[in-house]
């Protein structure tokens, strides 16, 4: 990933917000979900700030940003094979006139019949991603946008369990008027001043006449407890709560993997069919899903051997998924991005130890909260007891919103010790270096011969620093000073493709930017490098 790209991202340099594709218009959809003022007061309510200054910051700064990805797009038939009638008019595109010139430099080769480049058409590994609390589908784009850049097929969740800032879904048929209102689990007193009083609630529905063909879910606050998610919060996490929201949240996985089998068995247009989130719909596109070569997906998916990944609570729904091996058999490894431990469901039980590969990539902010990092460590052992392949490791002078967009939206919040680019790389190739261990090979070998490697990420076995601090931010001695000292960086530092050192931890240098905590022997690993 280079910085040209985060610069697209932010909409920086605009390549573009449409493009044709064989007779229609594609467009990239917007990374703040629709209805985009609703949405703002949403992140409002999770923030607990008012919903005006909220909405005015966001309108000035990320509501019109785009994703760098086409909607419906045709789905990538992967990396070119080495012969003309493989490559066709990429090839072309590259300065051959046709393909008789093709030809002369490959030679003659048969022409393949329909089923024969039906075979040829690559197959693509499966990632389910969970996000963290306030999050939704587009909040974690980057790290899921480049890890389809690399050969997989990404489901990013967007949960309807209380855990998101706001999300909307559309009722078919009969289904009950449900509003996350009723689910609030604030105090009275607290509901009131924000949105008025459940009689005047009330009172609105009835004037309205007709129940919504839809239901909005906000943010649930734990009764009494509604920052749950401090480290030093006296009265810990609200179990009953988070456990509640990790059961839905693995049920939610669970549909969403039953959809990508009908998908990959040729019943997409029957998916479509059931799809609530289009033209009229609450929080939807007028594109919907028009315009998807279904046919193109079956059969291209991979529904074995299955990627589980999440972030903070996605994390905590991910471990769960990992302990659940009968109810999720298609899983067979997860990562977890700074994952948040005492969130997890207590469970000493032989049957549901983990006993699947897991990387456990965490934020130094983090890695200081004794509890968190003592919780994340339990489940690695777990899986190296099983005689699995276990990582624990740390980006150094990383926070926890590192592997969210926020770190690319807004980079001077936590730029201090770790830009934002180099933070998501290190996240993504640490992945990428996971899965070629992990992986069949059959699941990447046609891709990862163009992913990045950096070797070491998941060997280095730099020791931790001492200094505590709380999850929130990191705190360093002479802080300012140190962020504006003049650092010459050596030869050995990742450059972007101009040949520009890339903006992070050149500060560390490379081979020190991350610590490994638990790792395998090498002799556990055949499959490492």
């Amino acid at each position: 990933m280079t910085r040209d790209r985060i610069r697209r991202w932010r909409g920086e340099e605009d390549e573009g917000i449409e493009k044709k594709e064989k007779g229609r218009v594609l467009t990239r959809p917007p990374w703040l979900p629709r209805p985009r003022l609703s949405t703002c007061k949403g992140y409002a309510n999770f923030a607990n700030m008012p919903n005006a200054p909220v909405a005015t910051y966001v309108a000035s700064t990320s509501m019109f940003t785009k994703l760098p990805a086409w909607r419906n797009a045709k789905l990538s038939d992967g990396p070119p094979l080495a012969g003309p009638e493989e490559m066709g008019e990429e090839a072309l595109n590259r300065g051959f006139s046709d393909t008789s010139e093709l030809t002369l430099v490959w030679g003659p080769r048969p022409v393949p019949d329909a089923e024969e480049l039906r075979r040829r058409r690559a197959k693509y590994p499966v990632i389910m991603f969970s996000h963290g609390l306030g999050g939704s589908r587009t909040v974690y784009s980057t790290i899921c946008g480049e890890l389809a850049s690399y050969g997989f097929v990404v489901v990013a969740m967007e949960h309807r369990d209380g855990s998101g800032a706001r999300t909307y879904v559309n009722k078919e048929g009969s289904s009950p008027d449900l509003c996350s209102q009723n689910l609030d689990r604030r105090s009275n007193t607290e509901r009131e001043k924000e949105d008025g009083s459940m009689f005047h609630t009330k009172r609105r529905r009835k004037k309205n006449g007709k129940k919504k063909p839809y239901y909005m879910v906000d943010y649930l606050f734990p009764l009494d407890n509604a920052q749950d998610t401090r480290p030093n919060n006296p009265a810990g996490v609200d179990t009953e709560l988070r456990s509640a929201q990790i059961e839905m949240r693995c049920a939610e996985i669970q549909e969403a993997f039953h959809i990508l089998g009908m998908i990959n068995d040729g019943q997409g247009e029957e998916v479509a069919r059931r799809n609530l989130r289009k033209k009229g719909n609450k929080g939807s596109s007028s594109k919907g899903l028009i315009g998807i070569d279904w046919e193109d997906w079956t059969g291209r998916l991979y529904l074995q051997d299955v990627t589980m990944m999440g972030h903070s609570f996605g994390g905590a729904t991910a471990a769960q998924v990992l302990r659940l091996r009968e109810d999720f058999t298609w899983i067979s490894q997860g990562i977890l991005l700074d994952a948040w431990g005492p969130a997890m469901p207590e469970d000493s039980s032989e049957e549901h130890k983990i006993q699947k590969p897991i990387l456990a990539l965490g934020s130094e902010a983090f890695m200081h909260w004794k509890d968190n990092f003592e919780r994340v460590e339990k489940l690695c052992l777990e899986a190296r007891e099983a005689g699995v392949p276990s990582w624990m490791t740390t980006i150094r002078g990383s926070v926890h919103l590192a592997a969210a967009d926020f770190a690319v939206l807004y980079p001077n919040w936590m730029s201090l010790l770790m830009k934002s680019l180099r933070a998501i790389q290190l996240h993504v190739e640490s992945a990428l270096e996971f899965f070629r261990i992990t992986l069949p090979e059959q699941h990447h070998a046609r891709f990862s011969k163009a992913w990045p490697f950096e070797e070491g990420l998941l060997t280095t076995t730099a020791g931790a620093a001492n200094e505590k601090w709380v999850a929130a931010r990191l705190k360093i001695p002479h802080e300012f000073n140190w962020a504006k000292r003049k650092i010459q960086p050596g030869p050995d530092i990742p450059r972007d493709r101009r040949g520009k050192p890339l903006a992070g931890l050149v500060d560390w240098g490379a081979g020190n930017e991350i610590w490994v905590h638990i790792s395998p022997d090498k002799e556990e690993v055949p499959n490492a490098e």
